[in-house]
């Protein structure tokens, strides 16, 4: 996407996604890349990113509205 090889989004409905590999020098590279497209711009706003999963082993359930595993079984 980076290389404007791919479409990005089309419409406000459409959400993206940033799925980490887990290497921390590809996470602050990649936020250090999108901080500087951003700088200065005003029609932006803040999200609260941190949350507090039911079940930590189960971080898809937060975006998908599935409940964690163990508690699906009940």
């Amino acid at each position: 996407m980076l290389a404007c090889e791919e479409a990005g989004r089309s419409t406000a409905d459409e959400i993206t996604i940033f799925d980490s590999v887990g290497f921390g020098i590809e996470d602050f590279s990649a936020l250090s890349y999108l901080h500087a497209l951003i700088e200065g711009r005003e029609d932006l706003r803040r999200l609260h990113l941190i949350v507090e999963p039911g079940d930590p082993r189960d971080l898809f359930g937060l975006v998908s509205g599935r409940r964690p595993a163990q508690q699906q079984a009940a």
